[in-house]
């Protein structure tokens, strides 16, 4: 048996020397490639074999081996996709950019994930370790998720199992449901400004976005009221919980006038609950879903914030015939999700490491975003917070008028500062210029210096 190495290192040789020689040249033999390299002749064969797959010689039966001769290469011819994929889908370049790795030197003010030293790395490679070694870790799991997984993520969520469906992560999950419960070109009420991945999904879903106006109080219930009316729409997508990228909460009072509306609409609410373990100056208020005894609230919850971008893992929670229609949604989409992955969710989050990790998490987030606010305030003292969040990651900024959010976020690039423009997070025109900065990913030092280069890119 030939070994490996030796045929990487002849490989080698004879790639050197074919370079060195002129098309159509003849090379050594294969005795004299025995004999000079003191390799077998099962060893020459194979890397003969290699370097003919790659092009880089010839074999001619009876006469030897020689350097290929070069082929003259034809450009592809790409343009016929052009005829067969169509016009550009709407909404995605800035999605795309979000998710951008930036380069080392870059300070980045942008990202809506953990930094390294935020996530619990220990804590995941343990469970993962333990999860490899349950005995159907890699058998399929049903198209709902693992009975364990379900009933550990119903309990933190305070539902019943029935009610929840694993999904791979917050943002498919949110594919789902807007395919599953609105039909193409139907409209789909959503507060501006909102989260831009919502607006890529509902538009790549062949659904179209209807504006409804918020405040620091969340959604205007009373435009909401106007917008079902007006629209006939059956689909409301919403954050109730440090709404990204704004950081609103839903006012208490308000929570049952967007029942109330819905009802009164036969509309779906999806409460999309991102940050439900991402509070800052306290719990998280109460999810939606919990005031809602009709079913009209679906809710989205997620387990990628507060760990890890990698850690795949969210939920949807329903009531009635529409998890089932979730359900067969899934199984279309990709069956199931990792059966592995959701045992390794099942072994953090009954492990002690989880709710220490929460804990040391919501201290460091108040840090950061304390630091980021302070820093606001002294270096873009014209710049306006209105509102100061009590969880998530973002702090959204009104600046001055007539500057122009999306020129400023290409500027600051170009200076290795990644900032979020603040246009693209509405679906109709902006009242006012705005950016946002994120505090997740990025530490206090970092956030100051990342502040006072943006200064330097302002008028004035």
């Amino acid at each position: 048996m030939a070994d490996d190495s030796s045929v990487t290192r002849l490989v080698e040789v004879l790639r050197r020397t074919a370079q060195a020689l002129q098309p159509g040249d003849r090379l050594p033999a294969t005795r004299a490639l025995v004999a000079a390299h003191g390799v077998g002749p099962v060893t020459v064969n194979q890397a003969v074999a290699q370097l003919v797959a790659e092009g880089v010689i010839d074999t001619v039966p009876g006469r030897g081996t020689y350097v290929a001769r070069r082929r003259a290469q034809r450009s592809a011819d790409l343009a016929w996709q052009t005829v067969a994929l169509g016009a550009e889908p709407i909404g995605d370049a800035d999605l795309a950019h979000m998710l951008d790795v930036p380069g080392p030197d870059t300070l980045v003010l942008s990202a809506g994930y953990l930094s390294k030293d935020l996530q619990p790395l220990r804590a995941l490679s343990a469970a993962t370790a333990r999860a490899a070694r349950r005995p159907d870790a890699w058998e399929r799991a049903a198209p709902a998720g693992l009975p364990e997984l379900r009933g550990i993520l119903a309990a933190q969520l305070r539902v019943e199992p029935a009610d929840v469906v694993v999904v791979p992560g917050g943002q498919a999950g949110l594919a789902t449901c807007l395919r599953a419960l609105a039909s193409p070109g139907s409209p789909v009420l959503v507060e501006v400004p909102t989260y831009l991945g919502a607006i890529s999904a509902i538009r790549n879903a062949g659904l179209r976005p209807v504006p409804v106006p918020t405040d620091a109080g969340g959604v205007r219930v009373d435009l909401l009221a106007r917008a079902f009316e007006v629209t006939g729409s059956r689909l409301l997508y919403m954050q109730p919980t440090y709404a990204n990228p704004s950081g609103n909460v839903l006012a208490p009072q308000r929570r049952s006038e967007v029942l109330d509306g819905a009802r009164a609409a036969g509309a779906f609410v999806i409460e999309d609950d991102y940050a439900r373990h991402l509070g800052i100056d306290g719990p998280a208020p109460p999810a939606l879903i919990h005031d809602d005894r009709d079913g009209h609230v679906v809710q989205v919850a997620s387990l990628t914030k507060p760990t890890s971008a990698s850690l795949r893992i969210g939920a949807l929670v329903a009531r009635g015939p529409a998890v089932q229609r979730l359900v067969t949604q899934r199984t279309v989409d990709d069956f199931f999700v990792s059966r592995v992955l959701q045992e390794a969710t099942v072994e953090l989050l009954t492990s002690p490491a989880w709710p220490r990790h929460l804990t040391a998490l919501r201290s460091a987030l108040r840090s950061r975003r304390d630091a980021l606010v302070g820093a606001v305030r002294a270096h873009l003292p014209d710049a306006v917070i209105a509102t100061v969040p009590a969880g998530g990651f973002h702090l959204w900024l009104q600046l001055p008028a007539g500057v122009d959010d999306v020129a400023l976020a290409e500027r600051a690039r170009r200076e290795d500062l990644v900032i979020s423009a603040g246009r693209p997070y509405f679906v109709t025109e902006p009242p006012a210029p705005h950016i946002r900065l994120s505090f997740g990913a990025t530490g206090e030092a970092d956030l100051v210096a990342g502040v006072r280069r943006l200064a330097r890119l302002l008028p004035g």
